[in-house]
């Protein structure tokens, strides 16, 4: 993959960081800043910036299951009058993400049209990887936070005193079950495809494989008696399993190879994948065509960027999840109605 190298854009296979003894290793995100009601520290003391609506946007691609996380918070948070979104083109070649027409990135960065000039704005030296999401400060013209689920996170709470939006996705009393399930769903589903798809060796991908099949088939089993992820609710554990379920039978069935099982042959989780994304908001953030442009235009895994015609998918069909206990989300009984349809307090 392309990357910056001393604040230069190098085109060609430069990420050979992310490759170890034939096993795909994702490079760690570097910009860590966090915003609160009031501007002050994050969670664990890190740099903040104050909530204000219009000083902030996301930067995403409809592609990118990381990217996607940040805008189903933006839409379940209702956000999209506060916080502002650039959405890229899906495919990512020798210029890495790029906007198709040029987008403004605030007074001190002006108009832009590569993704990465945004990373040299705020760090002119920077060596790395170049990756979407970015939370962008419009007035300093600078990175927040690159790493989707700082994002949101951030965008759970910091700017609720602007909008009245109390919906909490990572409540106190759930924590520490959310944090239990996200470790081994990030590296074995959210991650573990991309470990099968990039591998360049068979024992990687086979591990990679096996890995993640055997987490499907657990989540298939833990699902079958609970309504969500975390139990009664959903939180932001369902929303991180989401967008990688939502691209499997699309994406990373055929062109990473993860082909043993599709979601759809997975009773309760295909219907687990229908009741997440019929909920209120969750819909308008999916775009198959951006996923299936995008990942079978990666050339080194898809060298003739043949996009299939199929699979043909509906994820508007009917679920059977409503025979599970489920109260919706932690805060809604406190919501105003006209926030958000009184579907999302029945849990869809």
């Amino acid at each position: 993959m392309p990357q910056l190298v001393d604040g230069k854009w190098v085109k060609g296979d430069v990420a050979a960081s992310e490759m170890k003894g034939g096993a795909f290793h994702r490079e760690p995100t570097r910009f860590r800043s966090w915003i609160t009601a009031d501007g002050g520290t994050g969670p664990n003391g890190q740099p903040g910036l104050p909530a204000e609506a219009g000083r902030y946007r996301l930067f995403v691609s409809y592609l990118c299951p990381w990217a996607s996380r940040t805008i189903a918070f933006r839409n379940l948070k209702g956000l999209e009058d506060v916080i502002g979104l650039t959405v890229s083109s899906p495919i990512l070649g020798d210029d890495g993400w790029v906007y198709d027409e040029p987008v403004d990135a605030g007074a001190r960065v002006g108009l832009i049209r590569y993704h990465h000039e945004l990373y040299t704005a705020s760090d002119a030296a920077y060596t790395g990887k170049v990756s979407v999401p970015v939370l962008w400060d419009m007035k300093e013209g600078r990175i927040v936070n690159n790493e989707s689920a700082d994002i949101i996170r951030i965008l759970n709470s910091a700017f609720d005193e602007l909008t009245g939006n109390r919906l909490d996705f990572y409540p106190d009393g759930l924590r520490a079950k959310i944090d239990r399930w996200n470790g081994p769903i990030y590296e074995r589903v959210n991650n573990g495809v991309y470990r099968a798809g990039f591998a360049k060796t068979q024992g990687a991908y086979d591990e990679a494989v096996a890995n993640l099949f055997e987490m499907l088939d657990e989540l298939e089993r833990h699902l079958t008696a609970n309504r969500y992820i975390a139990g009664e609710y959903l939180t932001e554990a369902d929303i991180r399993l989401f967008v990688t379920l939502v691209r499997f039978d699309a994406a990373y069935h055929g062109v990473f190879k993860c082909n043993i099982r599709r979601i759809e042959d997975y009773p309760v989780l295909s219907n687990y994948l229908r009741e997440i994304y019929q909920w209120p908001g969750i819909a308008e953030t999916v775009r198959i065509d951006h996923i299936k442009q995008g990942y079978y235009g990666i050339t080194h895994v898809n060298p003739t960027h043949i996009v299939p015609a199929g699979p043909l998918l509906d994820f508007t069909r009917p679920h059977d999840r409503r025979s599970l206990p489920g109260r919706g989300i932690v805060g809604a009984d406190a919501m105003p109605a006209d926030l958000l349809s009184k579907q999302i307090f029945e849990g869809a």
